[in-house]
Order: C-alpha cells, then structure tokens, then sequence
C-alpha cells in the first residue's frame, strides 16, 4: 500500500517537473510566522496587507473551483483560500499535484469566512518541497512504540506533549547555564576523547584515532579532571554542559550516551555546593515548568519546602535495623534475605551499597544525604569529623539519587595511593574501577586550592517530566531495523581470524611464536574490545578470570613470502583486516628503523614472515583453504 502511494507522488513530482517549476527550490520568501498573523488578525486585515506565510499541508480539499487546505509552522496552522479565477487556471490545476504533507509558499490578503474562519485568500503560491511519502493519519499517528523512536519526528509532529518535551528541554539546560553564569562560574569545553578515563565509576568506550595510531576511550564524566586542572591553573569557578558515554545497560533511569553536567569551585567545601546546588534545581525547575511541585513516581515532591539532611547511616539503621559500623557482612547478607534482595557476593562495601539502595527508595525527597561511609566511596575526601565517612553529598529525589558533590581531594599523594589501589581493581577485572591517571596526580603536585564539585545529569529532567529518561531523549539509540541481535554461537560463527607462518624461512621455534605473537597483538589492538562479548567470567568461588576473543584464531602454514603476499592482496580486494609481520619487524622495535629498512625495498622484495586476516568466516576459509595447520 505504502509503495502504491508513493508511486503516485512520485508521478505527481514528474509532472511538476514537466511544467518547469522546481520542487525544491532553495529560496523563501516568508514574512510572517503564523502565530504572528493570527495574533495581530484584525490589524492585517484592516490594513489589506499582502502577507507571505509557509508551511506544511495539513489539509487540502478542492470544490471545483475553489480549494480550501491548512498549513502548518513550527508556531500555529492557519486555513487557505484558492480560487481558480484568481490565481489563474493554469496554477490552480498545479495544485491537483499537492498532496497533504508537502511545504509550499503562499500570498494573499486575509479575510473571514461565513463561519469565522481566520483565512488568507491565496494570490501566489510556490512549492517548496514534495512529500514522497505520506503522513499517518491525523488521529492515529504512530502506535507501535518502537517505531515512535525509530521516526521520531513524525511522533513530534503528531504528538504536542512530545513536542513540548523537546521545547522544555532546551530551556531546562539554557536555565542551567544561566544560574551558573549568573553566580561567576565560566563556562569551559574539555576533551571528549581521552588516553585516560577519570571521573567515575563506569566502563568507557574505546576507539582508534587513525591519525594518532592509538586507541582512545569516550569520556565518562564532564570533564572532572580537566577542571581540576583549572582550578590548579588558577580559575575559581568553571562548568561544563556536555555529552558523556557509559557503556553499561539501559534502565529506565539509565542510558549509555547523555548530556551531563559537572562544576568546580575553588575555595568552597560540599556544604557551600549542596547549598548552591539546591538553589539551581529550584530556579531551574521554576523556569522550565512554572512549579517546584512535581508528581514523580508513587510521590508528591515540593522543590520549595526545607531540604531535610539525611545521615547515611542513621537512616539505614531506622529502615533497617542495621548499623553499618559494628555489624559484619553476614548479617547485612541475612537482611538483604529478609528483604528478598539477592546478592552473589561478600564485599561489606557492596553489601551496604546495596541495602542502601533499598532504603532510598523509600524517600520521597528532596532531601541531602550525608556522611556516606568511606568504604563505598573510596575516591572522596576524609570526613575530619569521622574518618570512616567522607565528605559527599547525594540529592534524593522520588526514591532516587539526582545529583552529587564532593570536597574533591587536592591531596597528590592520597590521590596517587587511591589511583593505584584502583587500577589494581582494574587489573583484576573490574571494568568500572578508575584508571590510574599519572598526569592528573603531576597537576595536583603544583598544588589546587580547597575545591567542591558537583554533577547531574538529565535524569533530573526526566524525573520532573516523570518519563524515563529514553523517552525524554529526542532521538534515543536504536538498534537498525534490519540488524539481528546475534546470539554467541552465531557470532562466533560469523567471523574468524587465521594467521599464517611462513615455513619456506626455515624460522627457529622462537622466530615462528614472535611472528604469530606479534601477529596477534597487533590485530587486537586494530580491532579493540570489539572482540570482545565480556570482559570476563567468574568462578564458583567468585574469582574472575580474563575472556578471550568471541572469535576463532587458526594458525597455518605458508611456504614462500610470494604466497603470503598473494594472500595479502586478495584479502585487501575484499575489505578484510589484515596484520603484517616481516623480517625488519622481527629485528628491530625501532619502528623508525623498520621504516628506514622497508623504503628501500620493493614489495616484492619484502621478506613476510606471516600475516593474520580477519573477517568474515566464508571469506577467510575460501582464501586460506590452501595453506596446511599449523603443526
């Protein structure tokens, strides 16, 4: 149905073609907005004026020789009036080939129907774009909630709440730039891409700068350690409203790529943050929804009544019964029973964290959590009150937490201890632990003043919506339509790598295991965690050990450099990824000598101790069918 439909505007935009008008012109001559006209009607109307008005067909319907249509702007719709005797036979037959949905120019003078109508009695008309495809029906739009995603601008443009969603959203991050300008804070840009991921708790994504030649990762926070810096440069009070990248699963609450944003205040503690923070919310609130009363979820939240301070583990023990300081691991476990929470581990930080999260759910908010145990939050400033807490804050929200801050450590060698004991983490398979940033830990060694920071993201947004947060996304991540998710079978099927040794050299033992090690190596550092389906798998006694590759490796035999270099070249008419190892590799790791070394030399001349190809498996199998294992 959808391709007849088509195929008939298509026949349409032939035969406009056909008369010498453009379908697409580049030019248009708009006067007003349609909100304009509609709110100044009488005194347009009392003045004759010619207006010139654009848009969207809406509607259009013809009466011999009289055409009534709407259309459309981004401010309003308005009706149209076109009379054959007035814009002449020739254009008023042009506009059998409008179809609803196409833009176009219109002029005229307005007037008002027998029934009211508001209208503008067309003298002039210009196509501006032919639709090919139609619009949903009017009183339907899109039902299928994927598809809503999928074409979001047809969901806008059908849906008002939608549409107001988006316009609330540009003002909700304009209010926050405003509130932090307002009070001295200078707007600041940071890298995206990074050697070095800091800032957070979560697992980056990593890419290659082809440049460069070096895998880089997408930032996870809103520049936390490109701040510090400034404030070690000598700024006091610096912000940043950008887009961050985890890696991690989708929630209702949670995304992968998001705008956040983070700032940082010399001179300040977590008190004056949480204080200044809380203004923000509430002015940003005010300005974007007109209220600071909010409906999420199961509570009733009222931005403008007292932010009550929480203390982290006093409400444990009131929800609970469990003090966090003198009660061990098994019995938080049997509560977390009692609670039917499962928990597959031993870790009393863990543990705490996770009967935490049961209890915040209970709180409606606002409220500020404070004095939250050192031992879930390793990275934050000492308590001088209580060495066991730090010196942090949460807002909690409708049972949630939006929004923290810190007095951020400016001591370089408490931050290079934590650095280690979280690569070590790292090291041993925890993929959201913190990198070790050597260069951070140097700036802090020039000294930062006493700092406070904070960060939010737009989950605050979409819990004042009270949407989930991919609703609250304009274009949210989509799978493509035709892909297929594989199951691991499949992608281990799907792809595979072979190396192939080149037996004619008469390679020593160890020369044959260099050339295939280094063969490796460098295919895994082209292709990245992209190999990957996990990083790694645990054992019954919950120690982890390292995947490999979700792809096969073979190993084979070639017997000249002439067949490896054949291969080479069939691989590369195929697109596949290639690895190269030759005898000025083997002798030096000077890659400027191996540089210097292979200029010399045609290629043909070139001595190939192996190559590695990669790709897909009945490709690769095709092409090394010929080549004997490895034995």
């Amino acid at each position: 149905m959808i391709n007849e439909l088509k195929q008939a505007r298509l026949d349409k935009l032939k035969k406009i073609k056909e008369a010498d008008i453009n379908p697409y012109p580049a030019k248009c001559e708009r006067t007003h907005i349609i909100k304009q006209v509609l709110d100044n009607f009488d005194k347009f109307f009392k003045a004759e004026k010619e207006l010139v008005l654009a848009g969207r067909i809406r509607m259009i319907r013809a009466h011999g020789g009289l055409t009534f249509a709407n259309i459309e702007d981004q401010s309003g719709q308005i009706q149209l009036f076109f009379k054959r005797d007035e814009i002449g036979k020739e254009k008023y037959e042009t506009l059998k080939n409008l179809d609803v949905g196409d833009f176009i120019e219109v002029r005229g003078i307005l007037f008002t129907t027998k029934r009211g109508e508001r209208t503008l009695n067309i003298n002039e008309y210009k196509i501006l774009t032919k639709s090919l495809l139609p619009l949903p029906e009017k009183w339907h739009g899109l039902q299928d909630e994927e598809e809503k995603f999928r074409k979001r601008y047809l969901d806008i443009m059908f849906n008002n709440e939608v549409r107001e969603m988006v316009e609330k959203k540009a003002v909700f991050w304009n209010a926050i730039r405003e509130f932090h300008i307002k009070h001295g804070f200078l707007e600041v840009e940071t890298p995206v891409l990074e050697n070095t991921v800091g800032g957070a708790d979560a697992q980056p994504f990593a890419t290659h700068h082809n440049a460069l030649d070096m895998d880089v990762y997408l930032r996870i926070s809103a520049g936390e350690l490109w701040q510090k810096r400034l404030m070690v440069a000598g700024f006091e009070k610096t912000f940043e409203i950008g887009r961050i990248f985890r890696n991690e699963g989708i929630s209702a609450e949670h995304l992968q790529d998001y705008t956040q944003c983070e700032a940082y205040w010399a001179y300040s503690d977590y008190e004056d943050m949480y204080k200044f923070l809380r203004d923000c919310y509430c002015y940003v609130a005010k300005k974007t929804f007109g209220t600071l009363k909010f409906e999420i979820g199961k509570f009733k939240v009222d931005l403008g009544k007292s932010w009550p301070i929480i203390d982290y583990a006093e409400e444990v023990e009131k929800q609970t019964g469990i003090n966090i300081w003198k009660d061990d691991s098994k019995k938080i476990i049997n509560k977390l029973k009692q609670l039917k929470i499962k928990v597959d581990i031993a870790d009393k930080g863990r543990l705490i964290d996770i009967l935490w999260k049961h209890c915040r759910k209970n709180i409606g908010g606002p409220a500020i959590l404070i004095n939250e145990p050192r031992i879930t939050s390793p990275l934050a400033k000492i308590s001088p009150d209580n060495p066991e807490t730090v010196m942090r804050f949460h807002f909690i929200i409708a049972g949630s937490e939006v929004g923290q801050g810190y007095s951020e450590l400016n001591d370089p060698i408490d931050q290079k201890e934590r650095f280690q004991i979280q690569q070590k983490l790292r090291d041993a398979g925890d993929e959201e632990a913190q990198m070790m940033d050597k260069e951070f830990v140097e700036a802090l060694e020039y000294g930062m003043p006493p700092t406070s920071g904070h960060g939010f993201s737009e989950r605050l947004f979409s819990f004042l919506m009270n949407k989930p947060i991919r609703e609250c996304q304009i274009f949210p991540l989509m799978r493509p339509k035709e892909s297929k998710k594989l199951s691991a079978k499949e992608s281990k099927q799907t792809k595979i790598a072979v190396a192939i040794v080149n037996k004619g050299l008469g390679l020593k033992p160890w020369e044959e295991m260099n050339t295939i090690a280094h063969l490796n190596a460098a295919f895994g550092s082209r292709e990245g965690r992209s190999l990957l389906m996990k990083d790694v798998v645990t054992t019954g006694d919950n120690e982890q050990i390292k995947l490999n590759i979700r792809h096969a490796i073979m190993i084979k035999t070639a017997k000249s450099s002439k067949e490896i270099l054949n291969l080479i070249q069939d691989a590369k008419k195929e697109g596949l990824i290639i690895s190269e190892f030759t005898r000025e590799m083997i002798k030096t790791t000077n890659d400027k000598k191996v540089a210097e070394q292979t200029v010399k030399k045609k290629i043909s001349e070139i001595e190939y101790l192996g190559v590695l190809i990669f790709g897909k498996r009945t490709v690769i199998e095709k092409l090394t069918e010929k080549f004997d294992l490895y034995e």
